[in-house]
This record gives C-alpha cells, structure tokens and sequence, in this order.
C-alpha cells in the first residue's frame, strides 16, 4: 500500500528570536470549547510520510518550521470542510481510530493542533480518491502521529474526533515581520480555544488599531510603529480575550519574537 502524501506548502522561515519582557496586562476571561463542539464525531484520517523526519515542514497555517515553532509533530492537516479558510488553524482536535480491529491501537488517542490545509483534488469522486473533497471530513497526520493510534498499513482510516481546549506550555507568542510601514505578526502556541478571530495592536503613542487576518494566523496593519512599544489585544474563537501591554521594548526589529500574556485553560 502506498502511503498517502499531503500536498504541503514549505516556508522558508528563519528562526526567530525569542525575547522577554515583563507586562502589565488585563486578566483574561476563561475559554472553553462549547460542549456541543467537543462531541465525537465521525471522520477519516491519513497520514503522510516525510523524507526526513527532520524536515522543516510548514503548512497552510504560516506557523513555518512546526518543530522549531513548538508543535512538533503532534500537527494535523484540515480538508475543506473543515478548514474554514484558515480561521481553524491553532484549534485543537482529539483523534481516536474505530471500527477497524484490524489495524486500530485499542484505547488510545491523539490530540493534535490544526496547522495545514488538505487540499481537494477534483480530479477524483470524494469517495474515490479525492480524500479532503468537500463534504469529506477528514485529516491528514504525520505518520509519528498515526501511528500512536493505528498501524500505517491501515491507510485511509474511518476515525472520530472531537474539538478540545489548546494546553499549550509558557506563553503566547507574536512574531513580527514586514517592512517600512507593513507590519506582519504571527500569533503561535495560544491556549484555550487555540483558533484566533480577532487582533488589535498599540504603539506607545497611538490608540488600538485593528489589524486584518493575511493568511492562516498571520495578522497585518500598515501603520508606522517603529520606535515604540507594542501591545497585542487577542479575540479567540469563544469571544474571550487576552491583552498583553508592552510585550516589546521601543527598539524592537523585524524577526524578533515577543511573549505575551496567555488565555486560561479550565
């Protein structure tokens, strides 16, 4: 059996640099996934192998490097159906295999966090090869993370899953990239519902400004705040929010990495 290859999108990201600096910030309200979201639901799964276990594979979402972004390998690709272009990505899934004895792990599952795009590929009937066409519901997992609920000779899979909080470890991280006037911010490893819907930005001489979702959880603005401090005000999925004061010095630079005040999980 020929092991099932998800179309990826490589980034070539360099490694950011990761800064800390104490802010005071608002406290932020709990989150949690709605019960009627976090019921089992069903789905199929495959996985797809990299030539290097090594190898900096991105995705769909603009988290780049997922080792070096703090993922691992615990990562999954969304087909359409459920990838609502690109809102899902940070959300949080629990994965178990079911009714196939033969190649199932009994009593185990996964929890992985969305991170890329499964394509579809109308070339095939959605129950015919075109695995992530609509209305397939339907994940695509790096083989380590296959394998920790089937064997890999069980290909494409029948599966449930539920939608979970995000426990992620140390804090909210903003990456700041761009140019001149054109800022650009990655949001990574955010707790709670995981997915973000909203995000504000302050320089330390203007008021809040919202800022625009570019792709996946890359956020931009064109607005001139170099030579301030930056604060982050983020809206996930359920409505909360945290707000994270001063997370850079004035002196900031492109391609560096702030910490920033983390959403609370129950």
């Amino acid at each position: 059996m020929q092991r099932f290859l998800l179309p990826l999108l490589f980034l070539a990201l360099s490694p950011p640099a990761i800064c800390h600096y104490s802010s005071s910030t608002s406290s932020p309200s709990s989150s949690s996934v709605s019960s009627d979201a976090s019921e089992w639901r069903p789905a199929r799964a495959t996985y797809y192998a990299a030539t290097n276990p090594r190898d900096a594979v991105g995705g769909a979402c603009g988290y780049g490097d997922l080792v070096k972004s703090g993922y691992g390998m615990a990562t999954v690709g969304l087909s359409e159906t459920l990838f609502e272009r690109g809102q899902i990505c940070g959300a949080c899934f629990e994965l178990r295999c079911v009714d196939d004895l033969r190649w199932c792990i009994p009593g185990t599952s996964i929890i992985l966090t969305a991170t890329n795009f499964c394509a579809p590929n109308y070339g095939f009937d959605p129950d015919g090869g075109g695995h992530c066409n609509p209305p397939n519901k339907h994940f695509v997992l790096p083989i380590e993370a296959f394998e920790k609920i089937a064997i890999w000779k069980a290909g494409n899979m029948p599966v449930q899953y539920r939608r979970i909080n995000c426990r992620k470890e140390g804090s909210m991280r903003f990456t700041v990239d761009g140019g001149g006037i054109f800022i650009s911010v990655l949001i990574t490893n955010v707790a709670g519902s995981g997915d973000i819907v909203a995000v504000k930005i302050k320089g330390s001489r203007t008021g809040w400004l919202p800022m625009g979702r570019n792709w996946g959880q890359n956020w931009h603005i064109n607005a001139d705040l170099r030579n301030q401090a930056l604060s982050f005000e983020v809206t996930s999925s359920d409505r909360s929010t945290v707000t994270s004061y001063n997370v850079s010095p004035k002196n900031w630079n492109y391609g560096q990495t702030f910490e920033g005040k983390q959403f609370e999980t129950p």
